[in-house]
């Protein structure tokens, strides 16, 4: 689809602040940080992630993760963005917004983790409202669509949390643990987000 205006490189590449976390891109110097998170996150993320391959936390592998999240927010069909503790300066987690389209449909797709030691502590709910209202204020996109598996209470109430609404759901939507998974699917539309901020 096309992209009905020019956005500035900016917008992708975000720098964004919702008390307790920032988000923003991540670089080299943050390799360590994430790997290590990951890894001690290694148990609570595989049950909802893709399969990790084996070389998933090596170096190598994240440098090519940056090369994508770069050439993505190049052509501005994407962002990755780390969260981080805004006082303690500590990576806390990520958040995706990937498959952008343009034209009729100006819709993206939400990812987000946050490391084992740090959930249930608000700072999902604040990294997905800073980025959901840079989507649709910065961006001009009208729909973010996000999917968790039924048995992910976390998520879903998460998802609840930051005013998404479940539309369905989808069957053996994503591979995970070797096995196809059925998602539930949510959306928060700039209506909704509108209505969030004038109540």
């Amino acid at each position: 689809m096309f992209q009905l205006k020019s956005l500035p490189r900016s917008a992708f590449d975000p720098v964004l602040v919702q008390d307790p976390v920032y988000l923003r891109a991540p670089d080299t110097g943050d390799y360590r940080a994430w790997a290590d998170l990951r890894e001690e996150s290694r148990r609570h993320l595989i049950a909802w992630e893709e399969d990790w391959a084996p070389d998933a936390l090596g170096a190598a592998s994240y440098k090519r993760r940056l090369k994508l999240f770069e050439r993505e927010a190049r052509q501005g069909r994407g962002m990755s963005l780390f969260v981080f503790h805004r006082d303690r300066q500590l990576l806390v987690g990520g958040l995706t917004l990937t498959n952008v389209r343009y034209g009729a449909a100006r819709a993206a797709t939400l990812g987000y983790w946050i490391g084992a030691p740090y959930t249930r502590r608000g700072y999902g709910a604040a990294a997905i409202t800073a980025l959901a209202a840079h989507a649709v204020d910065t961006i001009g996109l009208n729909r973010i669509e996000a999917a968790c598996q039924p048995d992910n209470v976390a998520s879903e109430a998460l998802l609840l949390r930051c005013g998404f609404a479940r539309e369905g759901r989808a069957r053996d939507y994503l591979r995970i643990n070797g096995e196809w998974r059925d998602h539930d699917l949510y959306a928060l539309t700039a209506a909704d987000l509108r209505n969030r901020n004038t109540t």
